[in-house]
């Protein structure tokens, strides 16, 4: 099988750690949603391993998804299912948290407004998701790299850097716990189901 490997994943997976072993050491079974090439459901799994990590994405990443699997040989990896907002429903697993990296930006703003609502009715009571990406604050860009990233997204018709309140609006039934600042002009924001 052939693994996909992304630098940006290499290069985030270490501050995201640190954030995922406090935010997520209660929790007993993740669900990744947009699991990319597989990189991080790897490390987080063998990183965190009371957690029971449930991969997601579109069906052309699932082969480098697994190759990941099975080349670390990581036993808390649960193989990726199809999910795509607006095209698949709502996976049936026994979860208590979520966390999605660098997804929120690519999807169409139909597709987050969808994300936010879907996972503030299907966590339980007191569910944990934690959201990896740029994000503007108050209607602002935090760098110029992010702005110009936006102007590229736009160009592209990718989606687009959604801004923290309205994210907010969107995620009836959930509190933004934190606002965790991050490297590369980039946030984890700590969502929790009231």
């Amino acid at each position: 099988m052939s693994k996909d490997f992304s630098t940006s994943c290499e290069r985030n997976q270490q501050p995201i750690l640190e954030q995922l072993s406090i935010y997520f050491k209660d929790s007993k079974q993740v669900l990744e949603i947009g699991s990319g090439t597989g990189q991080h459901a790897v490390f987080f799994a063998q990183s965190l391993p009371h957690l029971i990590w449930n991969t997601s994405d579109m069906l052309d990443n699932h082969k480098s998804i697994k190759a990941w699997k099975q080349d670390e040989e990581v036993k808390n990896i649960v193989d990726p299912i199809e999910f795509h907002f607006g095209k698949n429903d709502w996976p049936d697993l026994d979860i208590d948290a979520i966390f999605t990296a660098n997804t929120t930006h690519i999807m169409q703003r139909e597709e987050a407004k969808l994300m936010m609502e879907m996972v503030a009715t299907h966590l339980p009571s007191g569910g944990v998701f934690c959201q990896y990406g740029p994000f503007n604050v108050n209607g602002e860009y935090t760098s110029d790299g992010n702005r110009s990233f936006d102007q590229h997204l736009a160009e592209s018709d990718c989606g687009g850097i959604r801004d923290i309140e309205e994210l907010t609006e969107w995620a009836i039934g959930m509190q933004l716990a934190y606002k965790v600042p991050m490297p590369a002009n980039n946030f984890l924001l700590v969502w929790r189901v009231i």
